[in-house]
């Protein structure tokens, strides 16, 4: 979702609200919850799951580990809710060349700090980066290099995009910016 004219340029951020992180919150809350529920029915000694009788696990050490990784699991869980809930990581970025400012928005946690915002003056960019790096786990980030500052990333670390797509949006903004582009 962005909006582009011939003066303004804003594109918006997805942030943690991803099906992969629902998946992944609730998987890990469902296993967390069934190490606990064995772990407890192995202290009570009845049987809380039918799949796992209470006498074949031991409460110490066993019962006490799966305990101990269903809470931990938990608790993973329930940060992974939170930042879905609060969307960490949504925002826009909005390049206004009627202006000469560019704004950088992004929500993080509550607190003082919740919402983040940048500005910058046009004159002050430098370039548009492009880092590269291949292999197994491959990594294509676009920074904004900000005279002074050193540089902004404006593409999320796990937006995996191809080598064509994170070159033609380079372009297309170093264009718009009017700024040269660097390549890492």
């Amino acid at each position: 979702m962005n909006w582009r004219s011939e003066r303004i340029w804003i594109e918006f951020i997805r942030g943690s609200r991803k099906i992969s992180n629902f998946c992944w919150a609730f998987i890990l809350f469902l296993g967390s919850l069934g190490f606990l529920l064995v772990g407890t029915s192995s202290y009570l000694g009845r049987d809380l799951i039918s799949l796992f009788p209470s006498q074949q696990i031991i409460f110490f050490p066993q019962g006490i580990v799966m305990s101990f990784y269903g809470i931990a699991g938990l608790f993973i869980s329930s940060y992974l809710w939170c930042t879905i809930l609060w969307n960490v990581g949504s925002g826009y970025d909005r390049f206004d060349r009627k202006e000469e400012i560019v704004s950088i928005f992004r929500w993080g946690f509550p607190g003082k700090n919740r919402r983040i915002f940048l500005r910058f003056l046009m004159k002050d960019i430098q370039s548009i980066r492009i880092e590269v790096k291949e292999g197994i786990y491959a990594r294509r980030v676009l920074y904004m290099e900000i005279r002074g500052q050193g540089a902004i990333p404006l593409t999320r670390t796990d937006q995996n995009l191809t080598p064509r797509e994170i070159e033609q949006k380079a372009a297309e903004l170093a264009y718009f910016l009017r700024v040269p582009i660097e390549v890492f």
